[in-house]
């Protein structure tokens, strides 16, 4: 079987690079037709509503960790979060939160407790979206290109939707429970956690304020390259805020290449292209792409630049680090790493 993955998802990449290029092609003529621009203003909308998402992810992040033990202060947690932000583009779905494990244990964190804390983000970040797209499509009843398909089932397919919400707030700790019973199998501590209903109804509302950020960053970024008029962008904002958030679901969901690539484009292809002109969305969504991928090197590269050169910093004590291996170091056994100067 990893066999097979090995070979697969390089093909999948090389599908999606291939999708793109056809649906490139077939928007060609719009494109060279329509008119086009770039506004700074807008784009430094975008620009903000990125980072102001970026630094609501992070909180999140942290604060599920805590809730496992594991807690970072928030400056090394946006270094981790922004090195191992990149490496979601390499083939093979786990180096992101490899990474993240093996950065936060430098800081004294359980890895147990770091991949537990990244699951539980990216399921909350998920059933975020559903009640937003949930009341998107029933309130417009648009489902883009598959409008036509869905017909008078799309009903059933937004209670299909919001099930996984309503499961997990009936069983808050369901994927501790289920994670503690692996590690059991593998002789590792469980994990010492319990997540409230109420608890977890505030990280979703936080988790669905980041996804309109998010929308907010794709709407912005749209205006500021293509054309509208004021009333065009009042109509358009919900659609474009929307359709990132499921888009962007899909694409992770979807497992066959690094970060969605090619799919999530592909989402936002069929969500939009009833709404507005086919050449701006196809622009919109591959702009959003090489936006995205840009702040994220761009952050990733001053976390880099920034990281203090010593050795590993226990938590709760910011006069010296202390060196793997030091007397009263709990993670003496687990993580090797030496000072330098």
């Amino acid at each position: 079987m990893r066999q097979a993955l090995r070979w697969v998802q390089p093909l999948m990449m090389a599908a999606a690079a291939i999708f793109i290029g056809v649906w490139l092609a077939g928007q060609w003529p719009s494109l060279r037709v329509h008119t086009w621009r770039l506004s700074a203003g807008w784009l430094l909308l975008s620009a903000l509503c990125m980072l102001a998402s970026w630094a609501v992810e992070i909180a999140l992040w942290r604060a599920l960790a805590a809730t496992l033990g594991g807690r970072i202060a928030y400056l090394p947690a946006a270094r981790i979060w922004f090195k191992s932000a990149i490496v979601r583009y390499v083939p093979g779905n786990i180096w992101q939160p490899l990474s993240m494990t093996l950065q936060a244990q430098q800081h004294g964190v359980r890895p147990e407790a770091t991949v537990t804390s990244v699951a539980l983000y990216q399921g909350i970040i998920l059933m975020a979206a559903a009640p937003i797209a949930a009341l998107y499509f029933w309130t417009t009843g648009n489902w883009g290109l598959l409008t036509t398909f869905v017909g008078s089932y799309g009903w059933l397919l937004i209670l299909l939707v919001l099930a996984p919400v309503a499961l997990f707030l009936a069983s808050p700790n369901l994927l501790i429970v289920s994670l503690n019973w692996l590690l059991a199998r593998v002789r590792r501590p469980p994990v010492q956690a319990g997540l409230g209903r109420s608890v977890l109804a505030l990280l979703l509302v936080v988790a669905a304020f980041d996804w309109l950020l998010w929308g907010a960053t794709f709407a912005a970024l749209t205006f500021g390259v293509a054309t509208f008029s004021g009333a065009e962008m009042a109509a358009l904002a919900p659609h474009l805020i929307v359709a990132y958030a499921i888009a962007y679901c899909v694409g992770f969901l979807s497992f066959i290449t690094p970060s969605g690539f090619g799919v999530r484009e592909g989402a936002l292809y069929v969500l939009l292209a009833t709404v507005m002109d086919p050449a701006v969305v196809t622009v919109a969504a591959l702009a959003m792409r090489v936006w995205t991928m840009a702040g994220e090197v761009l952050m990733a590269t001053l976390a880099a630049l920034t990281e203090p050169r010593r050795g590993r910093w226990v938590e709760g004590d910011a006069a010296a680090p202390v060196a793997a291996g030091a007397p009263g170091d709990p993670f003496a056994a687990d993580v090797h790493h030496e000072a330098t100067p």
